[in-house]
């Protein structure tokens, strides 16, 4: 399974929504931390949930947070627990989100903290 990810720096990428199945790859290309961006069926009934996300990313031996954010707005306090989770979680980290600009606004703004 190939990941469509974009690199952002060295140690931490971004992808757009990742199935279950994905986290097995993110594991094989070497990530040791996912961050699901994306709230609960933000897309729908037919999205994973972070629960069926977080499954598959522990079976895979990767670390695994949910920190849920809408697309449109990202206040203060989420940008500061996004860089607690880039500071705290092992690296590289991959993060998503329904197309992958979401998690890089966080990483932007968390940089600037």
């Amino acid at each position: 399974m190939s990941l469509p990810i974009q690199s952002i720096t060295a140690d931490f990428c971004v992808a757009p929504q990742l199935e279950p199945a994905a986290m097995a790859a993110a594991a094989a290309a070497g990530f040791r931390s996912v961050i699901n961006n994306r709230p609960d069926y933000e897309g729908g009934p037919t999205q994973p949930t972070s629960a069926e996300v977080e499954a598959a990313a522990l079976a895979a031996g990767l670390s695994y947070r949910h920190l849920p954010v809408a697309g449109g707005f990202q206040s203060p306090e989420e940008i500061a627990q996004f860089k607690q989770l880039l500071d705290s979680l092992p690296k590289p980290i991959l993060a998503f989100c329904r197309s992958g600009a979401r998690s890089g606004k966080l990483f932007a703004a968390a940089s600037q903290l």
